[in-house]
């Protein structure tokens, strides 16, 4: 996986008003053209520390803005993004993944996270 971003992974993004929360289940595509599965989180969080120990100790207590959003490498690498820890993904999270490869209609946006939870 290119970044070093693993299935599982939780990362952090910086906004002007806090940190945002995303979580990898999984990537695809091929070198030239890779895709990134994301899912997206509701809270925003005052500090990395904060956004941290959200994802460690109470993951399931977030909620999910976006369950599954596949992004270009180019819609992905327009977020800054940084790894803040790590946990095995479960079925409801890998389901919309899932359901994603199974469309034959499937999208792929090249727009960034910040604008597709509409947030600058």
């Amino acid at each position: 996986m290119p970044q070093d971003f693993a299935p599982g992974d939780f990362l952090v993004f910086q906004l002007e008003s806090g940190f945002g929360l995303l979580r990898v289940l999984g990537a695809g595509g091929d070198s030239n053209n890779p895709v990134w599965h994301l899912a997206a989180y509701r809270e925003l969080f005052m500090d990395v520390d904060s956004a941290e120990e959200a994802a460690k100790q109470a993951p399931h207590l977030l909620t999910l803005e976006i369950p599954h959003v596949a992004l270009t490498n180019r819609a992905f690498e327009s977020t800054q993004v940084a790894k803040v820890t790590s946990a095995p993904l479960d079925n409801s999270e890998t389901n919309p993944l899932n359901e994603w490869h199974a469309d034959p209609k499937h999208q792929i946006h090249d727009r960034s996270i910040r604008l597709l939870l509409g947030l600058r």
